[in-house]
């Protein structure tokens, strides 16, 4: 599906990031695995090529590697986030794409772009960049929708899991505003056939 050799490189250069991330946080890595694998199957059907792929799936494990410089008291938090630890959070598009960027390697900005951007929205009204539409990287709006899909579908200490139709009701009403229409109907045939 995406290019081998290059997907090896590729995760070769950031597999100290990904070890790192899971000493961080498990929980996270576990959900940058999952959006990970989710995200170049839905690559493939919104057509990226086998190179696109392999970033893809890289830049998918890795889109939350900025959480490493988020204090502990706001990720481990068992209650809701306050307006100031969400503030805290909105820095780690940022600093995981500081991260990338500072690797130096071949992909490292393809990468470190979906990675800062992948909490954009549609509209402008995301983060950190208020980029909108197609400004936005494919890649970060694939990986928008899969993280947010596998967000609501985990439980976490300041929401519970929610059932699949709440989510997908949820990711349907954002469509054209904050998720890419296009890219969340290819993630629904990507559900339906599952």
């Amino acid at each position: 599906m995406h290019d081998e050799a290059y997907y090896q490189f590729l995760q070769r250069q950031t597999s100290a990031l990904s070890v790192a991330l899971g000493y961080r946080d498990e929980a996270t890595s576990r959900h940058s695995e999952r959006v990970a694998g989710r995200a170049v199957r839905l690559g493939a059907l919104c057509g990226l090529n086998a190179r696109e792929l392999a970033i893809l799936r890289v830049a998918a494990a890795v889109h939350d590697i900025g959480k490493i410089g988020i204090p502990d008291q706001i990720l481990s938090k068992r209650r809701r986030l306050s307006s100031a630890d969400w503030v805290a959070i909105h820095h780690h598009p940022t600093m995981g794409a500081d991260i990338l960027m500072a690797c130096d390697f071949d992909g490292a900005r393809e990468l470190a772009d979906i990675v800062r951007h992948h909490h954009e929205n549609m509209d402008g009204t995301g983060y950190p960049d208020g980029l909108r539409g197609e400004a936005i990287p494919l890649g970060a709006r694939i990986v928008s929708v899969v993280d947010a899909y596998d967000a609501m579908d985990e439980a976490r200490p300041y929401h519970a899991r929610r059932p699949h139709a709440e989510i997908m009701t949820i990711l349907e009403s954002e469509a054209g505003s904050r998720r890419d229409p296009d890219v969340l109907q290819a993630f629904c045939r990507l559900l339906d056939d599952a």
